[in-house]
């Protein structure tokens, strides 16, 4: 009797492949090319750019260390106290001390008051405020910036943890290169070893958000620096007014910065270590809010990037572009496509979803190597291979379906609005205003 696998590969083996390259041309003609050779040859060029530059990094770190500016880590939240511990941990190791730390407590109803209280009496942080009444992450974020002197702000969440020589390594291309208006670290997953949802999350900050934007910063088209961690220069945050209320915070700065005419590197040597969630239902609610914000900020808000007015600049565009097409565009289109196979074709399903399946596999395995070369601790990556086979699985339905719900979502009922993550007074009034 054949096996699964035979039956599989004799179906494909007699199929009709203008009927597969018919109803999977996407793989072939947009994804292989867009997340396989574009990135290793921009990854290529990056990393040989870098090598050649060396010598200028060298010389831009001695002005960075001899000027020595004054750097404020600023650390916006709510309810995150029992993260606090090891946020201020890694700013105390940290080889880059001119800093001041300001924790802002936004209304948290935890112990996170006692605990910030505790570490400003013993010198641990520099400023603890606390806003009584919630306004929001964007809120708290901007009564920090109010209070902050350093030349340089640094936005972290509280429950994430810096290498060493994070900040040393983000404040180096403000000095490298010229116009830059902010500088996005490189996340690393810290609790990938809580469950197989936060196992998962690892492989993907690692092959998919972390090299991914390596290339849209080198291609210029980087457009979100994570709120997790990112270095603003404090002249910048003032010009654009702080941070505007909604989920999408991250996002949103990094494209009124952009607007103003300011470039936006990525440095994938500063590392951040961030908590993610542990639970599918959490990591579907912290996702549906991620992807809301596409049509919020990028169809709405700052629908003036699709415009040829007198600030229109090509580089805004495509960076748009790229995540509307990739994003919006074509899970919509993979949606349809899937509905209309099961209506006009569904035994093509019996050797369709197999073979996608294996060409997927491929694919995130050869990610995999090239992510093995790049990525710092080599053994920890290693030992997630055996996690591999399930990551198209992971990618290709899980986080797709979870995009498209939240797409239509926001499409049609503004959801973004509604989401508890930021205090629904708030979210009123962004509406109104058509934040």
């Amino acid at each position: 009797m054949e096996s699964f696998w035979e039956i599989i590969f004799s179906n494909i083996r007699y199929s009709d492949w203008s009927t597969i390259l018919n109803w999977g041309w996407y793989v072939f003609i947009i994804d292989i090319p867009r997340f396989l050779i574009l990135e290793i040859i921009v990854l290529f060029v990056t990393f040989r750019n870098r090598f050649i530059s060396k010598d200028k990094w060298k010389r831009a770190h001695t002005r960075m260390m001899n000027e020595y500016p004054l750097v404020t880590v600023l650390v916006p939240g709510h309810n995150e106290g029992r993260h606090l511990h090891k946020m201020v941990i890694s700013m105390q190791k940290q080889t880059y001390n001119n800093i001041e730390i300001i924790v802002v407590d936004d209304g948290s109803t935890d112990n996170t008051e006692i605990i910030g209280r505790s570490f400003e009496r013993k010198g641990f942080i520099s400023k603890f405020l606390r806003s009584e009444i919630r306004g929001g992450k964007a809120s708290a974020a901007n009564l920090g910036l109010k209070y902050s002197k350093g030349k340089f702000i640094v936005h972290i969440d509280a429950d994430s943890s810096l290498d060493n020589d994070a900040i040393e390594k983000a404040l180096l291309p403000f000095y490298v290169y010229k116009n830059v208006g902010g500088v996005g670290g490189n996340l690393m997953v810290r609790n990938d070893e809580d469950s197989l949802t936060s196992t998962m999350q690892y492989l993907e900050y690692q092959q998919s958000i972390s090299i991914s934007r390596i290339v849209v910063s080198s291609l210029g088209i980087y457009k979100i620096i994570s709120g997790a961690f990112g270095v603003f220069p404090r002249k910048v945050l003032e010009r654009v007014g702080g941070w505007d209320v909604g989920p999408g915070l991250d996002g949103d700065i990094t494209v009124k910065i952009r607007k103003i005419g300011y470039n936006i590197h990525f440095e994938q040597t500063a590392i951040c270590n961030t908590h993610v969630p542990v639970a599918w239902n959490k990591l579907a609610k912290q996702r549906l809010r991620w992807s809301r914000s596409l049509v919020r900020f990028r169809l709405r808000k700052h629908y003036d990037i699709w415009l040829p007015n007198k600030n229109f600049r090509w580089s805004n565009f495509f960076a748009f572009f790229e995540n509307v097409f990739f994003g919006l565009v074509l899970d919509i289109t993979w949606m349809i496509y899937m509905f209309r196979i099961i209506i006009e074709n569904p035994e093509f399903l019996l050797f369709w979803l197999p073979l996608k399946y294996l060409v997927y596999l491929l694919l995130y395995f050869m990610q995999f190597i090239v992510c093995l070369v790049i990525v710092k601790n080599k053994k920890k990556y290693l030992s997630k291979i055996i996690y591999v086979p399930l990551y198209p699985l992971y990618m290709g339905y899980f986080m797709r379906i979870v995009r498209t719900i939240a797409y239509f979502d926001e499409l049609f009922f503004y959801d973004s609005y509604k989401d508890p993550w930021n205090p629904q007074k708030t979210s009123k009034k962004a509406r109104e205003f058509g934040a």
